[in-house]
């Protein structure tokens, strides 16, 4: 699984390369360094935002490289979870014990479940992208929930009270650029295991043949729908990446706008009131990691089923 992990540290690098996405929002003005709020004695007065960001904010910029809040989270996340790996697998026994018996708990429980789904074909070949990118999205969602997390940063003193303008952390799948690049990743993944399954041929009758058993006027019939129907699919399976994207990061974003509004919204008790939501935020990041599992893994196995049932039928 060390492979698929170490994408994820490749994912976080790609994630910025959408400078189009991140031009869909501005800041309403300028940044306010950190220098300038200690040395200001009077009330800056910041821009008026309702709620978090929707853009990501660039932290720094070595050899001329963007990164930002949201990046140097991924980044984190996905080297804990390579030295977890690392150590769990170092020395392993045959009785697991410790690290290494919560981690074999987990890909076992994983795996089990995605042969319950995809069959023991498709999960032996796709089971380590599967796995990684729960475990990674799920670890990226409760990170973005630790406190300090969008609450450290650089701002300045407004009449309610300190305000972050640009906070250090910013949760990982909280930014666009990041689930979209994810959602890219299994785009490509997709094409290469549909190909392997049923090859170029099986691909396009996939999507463009007729099913079942016709003759005459209704085969030709048959084979115009369908062609039709291929035509819809093709337009569907290019979307996939966009609405998987979207679905991921409009919901992580939201559940942070919920808690930010919830801090904010008893004044001396912003600690107090988001507790409960943290953990329905708890709840919400492993759903959203299940689902974006479960999505591509359902996508997968809807064009390599069949082959894997008409391989089945033949060794019977």
């Amino acid at each position: 699984m060390l492979p698929a992990l170490a994408l994820c540290v490749v994912m976080c690098g790609f994630a910025h390369e959408a400078p189009a996405l991140d031009r869909a929002s501005k800041w309403a003005g300028p940044s306010i360094s950190s220098e300038e709020v200690v040395n200001s004695s009077e009330p800056v007065a910041m821009p008026a935002e309702h709620g978090l960001s929707a853009k990501a904010v660039e932290i720094a910029r070595p050899f001329g490289f963007p990164i930002t809040n949201s990046m140097l989270v991924s980044w984190i996340v996905a080297i804990v979870l390579i030295v977890i790996a690392q150590a769990a697998t170092r020395k392993m026994r045959m009785v697991p014990t410790g690290l290494q018996n919560f981690v074999e708990w987990l890909v076992g429980g994983l795996h089990t479940f995605m042969v319950g789904i995809i069959g023991p074909h498709l999960t032996e070949r796709t089971f380590w992208y599967f796995a990684s990118i729960f475990i990674f999205i799920l670890s990226a969602n409760w990170v973005g929930l630790i406190p300090g997390v969008g609450s450290i940063g650089w701002g300045s003193h407004t009449s309610h009270g300190f305000v972050i303008a640009q906070p250090l952390f910013r949760g990982a799948n909280a930014d666009v650029n990041m689930t979209f690049a994810m959602a890219l990743v299994f785009f490509a993944c997709w094409i290469v295991w549909a190909l392997r399954e049923i090859g170029p041929l099986g691909f396009l009758k996939e999507l463009f043949a007729p099913k079942g058993e016709t003759e005459g006027i209704l085969k030709l019939l048959m084979i115009v729908v369908f062609f039709a129907a291929g035509c819809l699919e093709v337009v569907s399976i290019l979307f996939r990446p966009i609405s998987l994207g979207f679905r991921l990061y409009g919901n992580i974003f939201a559940g942070e706008n919920l808690l930010e509004a919830m801090s904010k919204l008893v004044p001396g008790f912003g600690w107090l009131v988001p507790i409960p939501f943290y953990f329905l935020e708890l709840l919400m990041g492993l759903v959203q990691a299940l689902v974006f599992m479960l999505l591509t893994a359902v996508f997968t196995m809807l064009i390599c089923q069949h082959e894997t049932e008409e391989s089945a039928a033949a060794h019977t």
